[in-house]
């Protein structure tokens, strides 16, 4: 049978894989912002400029692991490599949880971006936020379910926009807004904030970089991930760094320390206050300020592009979450229902009712709790840097395993300890990501509690995932591998498809985009309108031709929700099989490929009569899709 679409494809270069890095990575600082100040307050640039610089650290390993190893699953697939698979499993369990809980951070702030830019104060109030937050996961988790959504297209023009916002809230910023004084050491360390407020203010700052693992999912679809991964993390990430010290500290000059009783250290900004839950408004705020005219429309757009970008968000952490599952599934650390995509379909069922259920869990929970968003952020950072921790520490350990790995990118700074070269950014990352894992349980509250009953539910569905695939719980499983028939790359530079939609069709189609991808082919889709010898061949076909172009646009759209492009064309012919042996030799094709049902093989053939006749006198390679019987049979072949 041929590959599902839940197969991603080598579609992403460079400079898009940089700029959704940037959008991934960069626009969580809309939610982080707010929270980050209630602790460091003058101190929130330099607490993101140094867990910016470690995150760039944690990237190296990344990096080096993406390229060597370039599948789903970011850092559990790391760990399940260097060690085995329970590691590999409590590794993804946690970012499974870090997925669910930027889909309900995202959500809780959609509505108070646009209330509070639009004036709608009541939906940035309880429980309406909690309300629409909630509405806003349902209603993307539906469209996932509905319909194939373009994600690349989207995140790509969103990560635009949060770059082209920050950017302008930037240069308006350091122009209009920003005082050297928010650069200055003009903080107390020790005192405000404390030394307590200065540790979970650096734990909770890893909000402010979420979106590393998404993109590193995108290694499976990354042309050349050996040296496009690497390049484009360094490229978005450090950008990243640089805007969020630089909105930081305009958000500073312009609410700066302020005394207050009621906040951690006794002092507080209005950014972690009366901003918390829409930060970058309140910055636009200030800014329309100085600006005077047009102040009410300024602060509109950004409060809505912000929105957009939150929804976005969501979007992708859906997506980011749906890979996790599949991935962790294929290895019997999940049941396999997270690993049964619906035909046709790119996200499991599964996964997506997972994160419309459990997301929105976490979002009443943060509620009943009290602390709202603080609770969601502690929580993430909980799970962010045991995966953190964990992805250096597998490096280092396959650098002792596997020396031999192919690794198109290294983490440079290597010293060599029993002829293994060990990377020291590495040991050294690895170090501190575990000490503001140790420092975050002790700081935490209730997201230390929720993050340790999370793990111990983890255990249960790993014991029960493993005895229903009948694995060992501290083995290895070995997924079942699709391609069983070897074929020799980067040969067929145009595959024609002859289409009829349908589940045969969309098997078929799946095949076809796989190999393209795999080859660096261009796909053909070709649907031949049949016209009887009675009628001319320019006869009006009505509802058959009405059909065909609705077969032909919805292979463009199954094609470009993983970034390949066909060239489609609906042809009039006397004989289907001729039509496409003479469409080979015209467009130069070097493969065909077809779909024969298996009702033939009970009419004494095993192919039908179309595919036959162009098995006998394609003028190139001719594949044949071909299914057990009961299984996609329709009333014709291809």
């Amino acid at each position: 049978m041929s590959p599902r679409f839940s197969e991603p494809v080598r579609v992403l270069r460079a400079r898009s894989l940089a700029l959704v890095a940037y959008g991934e990575i960069g626009s969580s600082l809309i939610f982080a912002l707010g929270i980050v100040a209630i602790y460091a307050v003058g101190a929130t640039p330099w607490v993101l400029l140094a867990v910016g610089l470690l995150v760039l650290v944690v990237t190296l390993a990344y990096a080096e692991g993406a390229a060597a190893m370039p599948e789903a699953g970011g850092a559990a697939t790391f760990v399940r490599r260097a060690f085995s698979d329970l590691p590999g499993f409590v590794t993804g369990w946690v970012l499974f949880l870090d997925y669910l809980v930027v889909i309900a951070l995202a959500a809780l702030f959609v509505p108070t971006y646009i209330g509070t830019a639009l004036g709608y104060d009541g939906l940035a109030e309880r429980p309406w936020d909690v309300v629409v937050g909630i509405l806003v996961i349902l209603l993307l988790a539906a469209v996932r379910r509905a319909r194939r959504v373009r994600l690349y297209v989207v995140a790509v023009v969103m990560a635009a926009v949060a770059l082209l916002t920050q950017l302008v809230l930037s240069v308006l910023g350091i122009a209009l807004v920003l005082s050297s004084d928010a650069l200055a050491l003009e903080f107390d360390l020790g005192s405000t904030p404390s030394w307590t407020s200065l540790a979970l203010a650096l734990s909770l700052a890893t909000l402010a970089y979420t979106g590393l693992e998404t993109v590193t999912n995108f290694a499976a679809e990354v042309r050349e991930p050996g040296r496009t991964m690497p390049r484009s993390l360094f490229l978005g990430i450090g950008a990243v760094v640089v805007v969020n010290v630089a909105v930081s500290a305009i958000g500073i000059s312009a609410y700066p320390a302020r005394p207050d009783a009621a906040a951690p250290d006794g002092v507080s900004s209005a950014l972690g206050t009366d901003w918390l839950h829409a930060p970058l408004v309140g910055i636009a705020r200030a800014i329309g300020d100085e600006l005077g005219g047009g102040a009410d429309v300024f602060v509109g757009v950004v409060g809505v592009s912000n929105a957009l970008v939150l929804i976005t968000i969501i979007a992708t952490a859906m997506a980011g979450a749906e890979r996790l599952a599949y991935s962790m599934a294929r290895y019997d650390m999940l049941p396999h229902v997270f690993a049964r995509p619906e035909r046709g379909s790119s996200p499991t069922p599964a996964a997506t009712l997972a994160a419309a259920v459990i997301a929105p869990a976490l979002i009443v929970v943060a509620n009943v709790v009290g602390d709202g968003a603080r609770f969601l952020a502690g929580l993430y950072s909980f799970g962010v840097l045991i995966a953190m921790t964990a992805a250096q520490i597998a490096v280092v350990r396959l650098r002792v395993a596997e020396p031999d790995l192919e690794r198109p990118f290294r983490v440079p700074g290597n010293v060599r300890v029993r002829g293994a070269l060990i990377p020291v950014v590495c040991v050294l990352g690895a170090a501190l990501t575990f000490a503001l894992w140790v420092a975050s349980l002790f700081t935490h509250g209730a997201a230390s509690i929720a993050g340790p009953v999370w793990l111990a539910l983890g255990a249960v569905v790993y014991l029960l995932s493993r005895r229903a695939g009948g694995e060992s719980l501290f083995g290895r499983a070995t997924p079942a591998v699709p391609d069983l028939v070897p074929y020799e790359p980067n040969v067929h530079r145009r595959i024609l498809v002859p289409l009829k939609m349908g589940e045969i069709g969309e098997e078929v189609l799946a095949t076809a985009i796989r190999y393209a991808e795999e080859n660096g082919a261009e796909v053909r889709v070709l649907h031949v309108l049949r016209v009887p010898l009675s009628m001319p061949l320019d006869a009006a076909l009505g509802e058959r031709e009405a059909g065909a172009l609705g077969d032909i646009a919805d292979a463009r759209e199954i094609a470009a929700e993983h970034g390949v492009e066909v060239d489609a064309r609906v042809v009039r012919a006397r004989s289907i099989s001729e039509a496409i042996v003479a469409e080979a030799a015209d467009s130069g094709a070097g493969l065909v490929i077809l779909g024969s049902a298996p009702r033939w093989r009970t009419q004494s053939r095993f192919f039908s009569p179309t595919v036959d006749e162009v098995l006998r006198r394609a003028p190139c390679e001719v594949m044949v899709v071909t299914f057990p019987d009961g299984v996609l049979d329709e009333p014709e072949g291809a």
